[in-house]
């Protein structure tokens, strides 16, 4: 028991970017033993999608059943992602546990975050310049200014 105590948590965040992708690998090269001795987390948030273009393939409100579709595939791809990140971390000897959200990525992260505990939390970083930025917002930004531990950004090299 006193074991577990001493084990930290950690997370990676990642989506279907390249970059998160990056973030993962770079962890687990550079932080592998840190990684091997912690409780490691993989997280993926499925943004909530705006249906209007359904309503208007459908020339009006789109059916229940089409929502459905949509939403199931969106968190079949989101498991599938899961999965392979998994099997990244089983081959380099890492057992990682997966869990997936559905809402704003930068809210659902930092709400598992506190509810897990994570020690660290580890990004990809899109490489977006300010007015992107601005525009567009960044996960990884929002994270590092609100999330309940030290966050690990980091950014795939050019």
């Amino acid at each position: 028991m006193e074991e577990n105590k001493m084990e930290k948590k950690v997370m990676v965040a990642i989506d279907e970017s390249e970059c998160s992708h990056w973030a993962l690998q770079w962890a687990l090269e550079n932080l592998g033993h840190t990684i091997s001795a912690s409780q490691l987390f993989i997280f993926n948030a499925q943004p909530l999608h705006n249906f209007a273009y359904l309503s208007a393939s459908t020339y009006g409100a789109p059916p229940v059943d089409l929502i459905n579709t949509v939403q199931e595939n969106q968190k079949r791809l989101a498991l599938a992602l899961l999965e392979k990140a998994k099997g990244i971390c089983a081959n380099r000897g890492v057992d990682a546990e997966t869990m997936t959200e559905v809402g704003d990525p930068k809210e659902k992260i930092c709400e598992a975050v506190e509810k897990l505990n994570i020690e660290l939390l580890i990004l990809g970083s899109h490489g977006r310049g300010a007015i992107q930025r601005a525009f567009l917002g960044s996960v990884s930004n929002h994270c590092v200014h609100n999330a309940k531990c030290p966050v690990l950004v980091v950014r795939k090299p050019d």
